[in-house]
């Protein structure tokens, strides 16, 4: 009887034990954050229309643009022929503050390409306000500043 009585006990443990090692696991995957696929959540759909600089030892011309951000694609255009060179694309968030933007329409080669809407950007939202930035290892700076119409 004695034997049964401790056999009885220990499998009870061992149940109570992965019992609570199943509530444990289910309360760790409850405070998981899990990211949503194909859809931006730092750029809210809309026109943005503002500035566009290239900022070279602190300064540099300024020219006025319109982006409109659906899903994720873009359209875009400026006051200024190729500064910056907006047409369309995609864009995909990387992390919290920072996008990647593709551009993917044909261009000439007569103009500098880095002006192009391409590649990695830093990326600030402050209500109806986007900031984006694009650092280049020669000291260059673009910045868009933008507001939603």
């Amino acid at each position: 009887m004695q034997r049964f009585s401790q056999d009885l006990c220990q499998s009870t443990k061992q149940y109570t034990m992965r019992y609570f090692s199943l509530i444990l696991f289910c309360l760790a995957l409850s405070f998981a954050s899990c990211k949503k696929n194909g859809s931006s959540v730092i750029i809210p759909n809309g026109t943005y229309s503002g500035t566009f600089q290239r900022l070279i030892n602190g300064g540099g011309q300024i020219s006025n643009v319109t982006i409109t951000f659906s899903g994720n694609t873009w359209t875009g255009q400026s006051q200024s022929p190729r500064y910056p060179a907006l047409c369309k694309g995609a864009y995909k968030e990387k992390s919290a503050d920072s996008v990647s933007f593709e551009n993917n329409c044909p261009w000439t080669a007569e103009f500098d390409w880095s002006l192009i809407l391409n590649g990695d950007y830093k990326i600030v939202t402050s209500g109806e306000n986007i900031e984006m930035s694009h650092n280049y290892s020669n000291g260059y700076l673009d910045v868009y500043k933008l507001k939603r119409q």
